[in-house]
């Protein structure tokens, strides 16, 4: 069983990890979390806390020069921004507690109800946890899900598809780029498309796009945007939300190549893998609405135009020429692309503030202002990939299991020569 648990505040010390259920063996940079973890903070549109911290992870325990070691592994991340809020911060009796007192709950926030709940007269003890700075935890976690996650051939890679009223242009843009899989030539786009990636006939293949390609074209986005002229368009529509103190939502998308069929399960309602994935990513702060495949747009259509014809030949075994289920049917992967969106809210924090009641003397005021960003679209889009990555790995471990990593990939490829037989 793969699981973490994260701690800290968001001007606390440090924010902790700790990951329980790493098979021993795998190998595990600090650099390769630290790159994740730099592409949360980065985006157009973020705020100035990200001009302050430079997020680096420390492995405390269960790595050891640079494997797992089948323990616990423990993470450190330092909040920079702690020095300037030790004294208020600070666990001990020595805490200023009369300083820097949040009373004004803002709308879209867990304010007004985390203080509810907990009986908090300092609201601040509900925005320091409810911070979104808490998602480098999860970010950090979700790296080393991503490393197990390529050890089998899985890929993932996400995109930002909207911002406020600017869309990238039918969802569609990974199909639209040149793809050459290794060990063999490049598809056109159609048929690309057509081989739905990699289907229960080559279980953890190429995915048959260059995610090598899209993955430089998104890091040299400042929105993390695969269409140069939305990416643009979203970014002129960020400066007018900061002019006029305004913030701005938007939508992104996750695609996860190499999965074979079989993640997940129909049997009990918790073990399937489209519920822990919506879960997961519902749990991202600011998060409003998740679908897989074509998701609430296929309410709108009849069935014929919704379901994915299945067709059978000796080279490729059973295989789909569409992919509208994203990769998921019962609760468990089919052998395609898994296709998953998350919608995310304006950030409640607003620089003209909405109206509010003061906590404390129960007078209208206009709600407090944090230190915020006008929009974290493409940070969230991070996160969601780190969340993916960790419901993906988890559904390995259980599934292959293994204390070591040698053992799980054995078992792994154990599955692939069992599905070949059924084909």
């Amino acid at each position: 069983m793969l699981r973490y648990l994260t701690a800290g505040e968001s001007h606390g010390p440090a924010l902790t990890v700790i990951i329980e259920g790493l098979p021993a063996g795998l190998a595990l940079p600090e650099d390769y979390v630290n790159r994740q973890l730099a592409r949360r903070q980065g985006g157009y549109g973020r705020g100035g806390r990200m001009r302050i911290e430079q997020d680096r992870v420390r492995f405390l325990a269960g790595v050891r020069g640079g494997f797992t070691l089948g323990s616990p592994v423990a993470l450190y991340i330092e909040n920079r921004d702690w020095a300037s809020w030790q004294e208020i911060m600070d666990p001990g009796a020595a805490a200023r507690l009369d300083q820097r007192v949040v009373t004004r709950p803002r709308p879209g926030h867990a304010d007004l109800a985390g203080a509810l709940k907990y009986g908090h007269r300092d609201i601040r003890n509900v925005l320091e946890r409810a911070s979104a700075r808490e998602t480098a935890a999860r970010v950090a976690a979700g790296s080393v899900a991503r490393r197990l996650l390529e050890e089998l051939g899985i890929e993932i890679i996400g995109h930002v598809v909207r911002i406020g009223p600017v869309a990238a242009p039918e969802l569609d843009l990974i199909r639209e780029m040149p793809s050459t899989p290794p060990g063999g030539a490049g598809k056109g786009p159609d048929e690309a498309e057509e081989d739905g990636g990699c289907g229960p006939g080559r279980p953890g293949g190429s995915p048959g796009v260059d995610l090598r390609r899209l993955r430089e074209i998104l890091d040299a986005s400042p929105v993390y945007c695969l269409h140069r002229e939305t990416a643009e368009a979203m970014m002129r529509e960020i400066d007018r939300a900061r002019e006029a103190g305004d913030s701005l939502g938007g939508v992104f998308e996750i695609r996860v190549y190499g999965l074979p069929p079989g993640l997940g399960s129909y049997v009990h309602w918790d073990r399937r893998l489209d519920g822990r994935l919506a879960g997961a990513l519902m749990s991202i702060q600011a998060i409003k609405g998740v679908e897989i495949g074509l998701g609430f747009a296929g309410a709108a259509l009849p069935g014929s135009q919704v379901h994915d014809e299945i067709f059978y030949s000796r080279e490729r075994g059973f295989h789909r020429r569409t992919n509208r289920a994203g990769g998921l049917e019962g609760g468990v992967t089919n052998g395609e692309p898994l296709i998953v969106r998350a919608a995310m809210k304006p950030i409640p924090t607003l620089y003209k503030p909405l109206r509010s009641v003061d906590l404390a003397s129960k007078e209208p005021f206009t709600a407090s202002v944090e230190r915020s960003d006008v929009c974290a679209v493409p940070a969230a889009c991070v996160v969601g990939e780190a969340v993916v990555a960790w419901e993906l790995a988890a559904a390995c471990v259980e599934k292959f299991g293994g204390d070591t990593l040698q053992e799980m990939k054995a078992n792994y490829q154990q599955y692939l020569d069992y599905l070949k037989t059924r084909i």
